[in-house]
């Protein structure tokens, strides 16, 4: 069996993956949103996407408001199919 992901096996970080996977670029508050987490824990979650390539984080402001917008990478976008790919394995 292959191994899942454990980076990609943290609840909120799947989720936004999930959600990352199913549209073009999500912003912050989106996100914030869609996983019903705190700002705190989902800044962090997003830096370790980042730091391991799977998401670019693309920070900017509109006006005087800061904007965080993220999209999944080629390299997140395979290890997100392999990670569904391990999981099917497992669920048989």
């Amino acid at each position: 069996m292959k191994e899942l992901n454990p980076l990609l096996h943290s609840q909120l970080r799947l989720a936004v993956m999930s959600i990352l996977m199913n549209v073009e670029e999500a912003d912050f508050v989106y996100l914030k949103e869609k996983t019903e987490s705190t700002a705190g824990n989902l800044s962090v979650q997003l830096d370790k996407l980042s730091n391991a390539g799977y998401i670019d984080v693309e920070k900017g402001f509109v006006g005087k408001k800061p904007r965080t917008v993220c999209r999944v990478t080629e390299a997140g976008r395979q290890a997100f199919i392999e990670y569904v790919d391990a999981l099917r394995e497992y669920i048989g």
